[in-house]
């Protein structure tokens, strides 16, 4: 079903911590924002107060049962993610939703079978496909910049903080695991928009320095079936934030680091081979402005509905995201969430 709309969506956000706050700012100045939705009341209200004539509400199904509310953003804790999706999906909402979207690859399936029934667009919150050096590198990848792809590096992490393991993402119950499913999703999703699909996943999930039942380091090799490697590492010991993301073909090379903040100033560098070899032809771009990744997928967003189109990253790529995240979790032991949409 193609449900295309020529009208500016109407939102709702439910779930008003950091990540709400963030979603609310990414819709702009004058916010087209219904309702705000959060357990917590005065989380909802003090959201509220940033979009005139919002109302804010804990209780998700006066959201739902409202029909001017055109789309919904999910940004919840991961155990909330699907069962409130689905429910946005039944109810005819487009939904973007929070990565990793769910506990368990089963209940994307889950969502996915309703929203074929209904229309519905999902979208998946892997903000940083639209982080500038990110979309830079894509805009070079695309045009043939690096030649034939070989492989593909990449490593993401920072280092907790007094208590983190104490915290909901300790509690596989609330979140689902640990770091791979937290950090880790976002490095899977990166190296698939690249290089595809991964028939062949190999790698382990470990606990080795915080007191949780959840892994704070996983170790990927994820490989596809013309046999190009994504190499894959995420961590919360990493002590000082890290995130670099290489890409090698038989051209050239990009790498990228940095997000930003805390994980310093973000930089691509393309370094092209010469036919005499040695130290390549070397071109390196710096985006210090700040993060508008936010805005840009929430745009990103509102077209998927506007043009009826199938959102990429949709549900298509969380499945197959959280497919990666199972099979790592079975090969190290983890107790894989059971849980149902």
């Amino acid at each position: 079903m193609n449900r295309a709309s020529s009208e500016q969506p109407l939102f709702a956000v439910i779930g008003c911590g950091l990540i709400g706050r963030k979603r609310i700012a990414a819709l702009g100045k004058s916010p087209r924002l219904l309702y705000t939705c959060d357990l917590d009341p005065s989380r909802a209200a003090d959201l509220a107060k940033l979009a005139p004539g919002c109302n804010a509400v804990t209780d998700q199904q006066v959201v739902l049962a409202d029909p001017r509310v055109t789309a919904v953003i999910v940004s919840t804790l991961n155990a909330s993610l699907a069962p409130i999706t689905l429910a946005a999906v039944r109810a005819g909402k487009h939904v973007l939703v929070e990565k990793p979207g769910a506990l368990n690859s089963a209940q994307l399936r889950a969502v996915r079978d309703a929203a074929q029934k209904t229309g519905a667009r999902v979208r998946l919150g892997y903000n940083h496909r639209f982080h500038p050096a990110l979309q830079k590198a894509r805009e070079l990848f695309d045009s043939g910049a690096l030649g034939p792809l070989m492989f593909l590096r990449a490593r993401y992490g920072h280092g907790g903080r007094k208590g983190y393991d104490r915290e909901w993402r300790s509690d596989v119950a609330l979140s689902g695991g640990g770091e791979l499913i937290d950090q880790g999703v976002h490095l899977i999703d990166l190296a698939g928009w690249f290089l595809g699909d991964f028939p062949v996943v190999e790698g382990h999930a470990s606990t080795l320095y915080w007191d949780m039942k959840v892994d704070d380091n996983a170790f990927l090799s994820l490989r596809t079936a013309a046999g190009q490697t994504a190499w894959l590492h995420a961590s919360c010991t990493e002590w000082k934030n890290l995130f670099s993301f290489e890409i090698y073909g038989r051209d050239a090379k990009l790498a990228i680091d940095g997000l930003g903040g805390s994980y310093g100033v973000e930089r691509l560098t393309y370094y092209k081979m010469l036919p005499e070899m040695g130290p390549p032809e070397t071109t390196a771009w710096e985006f210090p402005r700040g993060d508008e990744s936010w805005a840009i997928e929430t745009r990103e967003f509102t077209e998927d509905i506007r043009l009826g189109r199938e959102p990429k990253p949709g549900l298509t790529e969380g499945i197959r995201t959280l497919e990666i995240v199972e099979k790592i979790y079975r090969q190290s032991g983890y107790p894989a969430s059971t849980a149902s949409a």
